[in-house]
């Protein structure tokens, strides 16, 4: 670090500032970084402080000066920053507003720690601040009706910022991938809060659900909030609609997964809509048919896990059905643990009714109601044969069942129109195995990081705003993670698998990452979280000398290595 003396002439007048600076140098460039001005400290700590920073020895410095405040820094520095970076602001709003800049707020805060709106204005508040934030948005004091007010003001340019994005990611051909997940409320006076299949495993609480809509790298670019008993093919329509007419796509091919792309919405959502392709699975009953029909034979895949096949079941489509010995094994494996602890539970209800006394189970209903909530709990109603009397239970195995879905393991068919000319089979199995990104996505919104349930708000409106404003903190998540993947468990560099049907495999150079917990160049690596927990050591404190007034100046504490190297690869060293 250095001082700096720098005079100005203006009519006449000149006008000294003394700031500080730190040299650094990025490749053969050198560049400098003010960490504070010193212009309002009186002439002798100025002095005192060029003196220092020469290395001479200054008596009585520690009794010169005081910290008068210290917040955490770096961490916001680097999320506000990727932000801008990427231009969301700009996408937001293209004019700077007190609704624009509570809503950055939101989506920082909801990245570096997500809370609730309440304890978020806490956050912000000039006595409670927890982070410099609320500085550097210059936001003052702030009350959680404010942000609701932003949320309300946020929903309404939902659409605008959607496209924005679309514009920027998908072009007409691209691929999109779609799928659903749910969430869960606290509460029951929101209209679209419903009981509906919970994916979070809350039977009891009521739901939303939500599409997202990613490019085919898994960047976000929309998302919709439906009611909590939405069947997940019923969401497909409004996607088509938006693609097509709010994106204005005239070609795009959309990748859904098997429950989502169903015959009934290929038939009446997507084929009347002109240039919209589609790549999906079978479901089990369907691959069923395949193989009573003859159309599926066991010698296509002696030397190829993969062969494309043709039905008269499903006209003019390409099926390329897949085998996958491992996972043949895993499910198989997985059945068999399933029926023992299945027979565990059953085995209690026999024991049941053998007991002496009055606490002997009788009757056929209490026998049967008691049974089929055992046999329910894991789905294995359909490999067990029971007999119910009225003081007798017993079951056995149902053989022909186990062995008829056992033909199936391991096998899987996905589906699609598009021609041999645009995307070979291989291709194809590819482009249905990348809604494990999408998957990736919603682990993020939910649970790893800015855990978007459970849900406490009450208007419809708001719920909406809420999980659009997760998606937006996700949208800069994905981008900073790009970026910070050689400091990070990320895999850089995905390999790419000889076979499409084999189960993906990590790189290298992530396995060693994983086993040394260092880089190729021998840096530390860390989970997300633990990176934002690292810069947020490098704090900004408020600074002034005593017994003055007018002596206070901000510096920020001087970066490690680490997390210049951070800086570095967000493209923000010079921007503390």
């Amino acid at each position: 670090m250095h001082g700096a003396k720098i005079e100005v002439r203006r009519k006449g007048k000149v006008y000294t500032s003394h700031l500080l600076r730190r040299s650094y140098r990025v490749g053969k460039q050198v560049k400098h970084q003010t960490l504070g001005n010193l212009s309002h400290l009186p002439d002798h700590l100025i002095d005192i402080v060029r003196r220092g920073l020469r290395g001479e020895a200054v008596a009585l410095a520690r009794d010169d000066f005081e910290i008068t405040r210290s917040l955490p820094h770096g961490h916001v520095a680097a999320v506000l920053g990727s932000l801008r970076h990427l231009e969301l602001d700009k996408i937001i709003a293209p004019r700077r507003s007190r609704e624009r800049d509570l809503v950055l707020a939101m989506i920082v805060s909801r990245i570096i720690e997500a809370q609730s709106k309440l304890d978020t204005t806490r956050g912000l508040r000039i006595e409670t601040r927890r982070s410099t934030l609320g500085e550097m948005l210059e936001l003052g004091d702030v009350d959680e009706d404010e942000l609701y007010a932003a949320m309300d003001w946020l929903l309404k340019r939902q659409d605008g910022i959607q496209q924005a994005l679309a514009k920027r990611h998908l072009v007409n051909g691209s691929l999109v991938l779609y799928d659903v997940s749910s969430s869960y409320f606290e509460g029951r006076c929101c209209p679209l809060a419903k009981l509906g299949h919970s994916r979070d495993g809350k039977k009891e609480n009521l739901q939303i659900v939500y599409g997202l809509l990613c490019d085919e790298d898994g960047c976000p670019i929309a998302i919709e909030v439906f009611e909590g008993n939405t069947g997940d093919p019923k969401t497909v329509a409004s996607q088509i609609r938006k693609l097509k007419d709010q994106f204005g796509l005239k070609q795009v091919v959309i990748v859904g997964d098997r429950g989502m792309l169903t015959d009934a919405r290929i038939r009446e959502d997507l084929e009347p809509v002109g240039g919209v392709d589609w790549i999906t699975a079978l479901r089990s009953p369907a691959i069923r048919r395949l193989f009573d029909a003859g159309c599926i034979d066991r010698s296509l895949f002696d030397e190829r896990d993969l062969a494309e096949i043709t039905s008269p079941d499903h006209p003019g489509e390409r099926l390329v059905v897949c085998r996958n010995p491992l996972l043949a094994e895993e499910r198989t494996r997985n059945r068999e643990a399933l029926l023992r602890a299945t027979e565990v539970h059953l085995d209690r209800v026999v024991a049941a009714t053998q007991r002496r006394g009055r606490g002997r189970l009788r009757g056929k209903e209490r026998i049967g109601i008691r049974a089929g909530k055992l046999l329910s709990r894991y789905k294995m109603e359909k490999h067990f044969l029971t007999r119910i009397e009225d003081e007798s239970f017993s079951y056995e195995r149902n053989i022909a069942s186990i062995e008829e879905e056992q033909r199936l393991d391991g096998f899987y068919v996905i589906r699609t129109k598009l021609p041999k000319a645009r995307m070979k089979s291989d291709e194809i199995v590819r482009t249905y195995k990348r809604l494990s990104r999408v998957e990736r996505a919603f682990r993020s919104l939910k649970t790893v990081d800015l855990k978007v349930r459970p849900i406490f708000h009450y208007k419809e409106d708001r719920v909406r705003s809420h999980v659009f404003l997760c998606m937006l903190a996700y949208y800069v998540e994905w981008n900073m993670r790009k970026s910070l993947a050689p400091l990070l468990f990320d895999d850089e560099a995905p390999m790419e698998q000889s076979s499409p049907v084999a189960q993906a495999q990590r790189s290298h150079a992530a396995r060693e990452k994983a086993a040394t917990k260092k880089n190729a160049d021998g840096v530390p690596v860390e989970s997300f979280q633990s990176m934002l927990r690292n810069l947020a050591t490098l704090a900004r404190n408020r600074v002034r000398s005593k017994g003055t007034e007018a002596g206070e100046f901000e510096m920020t504490t001087t970066p490690t290595g680490y997390q210049m190297n951070a800086l570095e690869l967000l493209g923000l060293a010079g921007s503390l």
